[in-house]
């Protein structure tokens, strides 16, 4: 599979993530203001650290020269895998919305009703929005071969889940209380656990 090729795979993956975020944000909004907005100037800056990473850095590649120094030749092999996980993301990242309807916030907040999702994909994992930008993240680095471009979601995203998770467990805990706790003992927190203990 060639640059071109696997630049377009990534590109088409890239508007229907930001066609399945558009379409849910609208439909939060829909549902009303939150009961409780728990976010911060920090959270923000997580965000648009993830938006750098995932969009910016990656246009810049693609259309100016400006990371030409970071680039390396493209492994056919990569990009293959890069494609098989790149559709698994957005597959994940689509369902995690779905499955969580008018729930989800792009920040912390608390809606009006807010329910505890247990179903679909979340009967497996607590965060598999998270989870979704991961494996998105690797994908990212197989298809553009571009140390910064390449390696830039990734990396925004570690820095999103060690500082973000915990708040966002924690407001959960502080919500639902005693039954988000056994949730968390029977579920992973970003990767699936298979023998029935939580994990982050």
């Amino acid at each position: 599979m060639n640059i071109q090729v696997s630049q377009a795979i990534f590109f088409l993956g890239l508007l229907s993530y930001l066609a399945i975020r558009t379409v849910y944000q609208r439909k939060a909004h829909a549902s009303g203001p939150s009961q409780s907005d728990r976010s911060t100037p920090q959270d923000k800056a997580l965000i648009l650290l993830v938006i750098v990473g995932q969009v910016l850095l990656p246009l810049v590649y693609a259309f100016t020269p400006w990371l030409n120094f970071a680039s390396y030749p493209s492994i056919p092999a990569a990009s293959y895998l890069g494609s098989i996980l790149w559709v698994a993301g957005i597959w994940l990242f689509w369902r995690s919305h779905a499955d969580l309807g008018t729930n989800w916030s792009v920040t912390l907040e608390v809606q009006h009703n807010h329910q505890l999702v247990k179903r679909g994909v979340y009967h497996f994992v607590r965060h598999p929005m998270y989870a979704s930008f991961l494996v998105l993240g690797i994908a990212q680095a197989a298809l553009l071969p571009n140390v910064i471009a390449g390696t830039s979601a990734f990396i925004a995203v570690v820095v999103l889940c060690i500082v973000r998770v915990p708040r966002e467990e924690a407001m959960l805990c502080e919500v639902f209380g005693q039954e988000y706790r056994r949730y968390m003992q029977t579920t992973g927190g970003v990767v699936p656990t298979l023998f029935g203990r939580g994990v982050a």
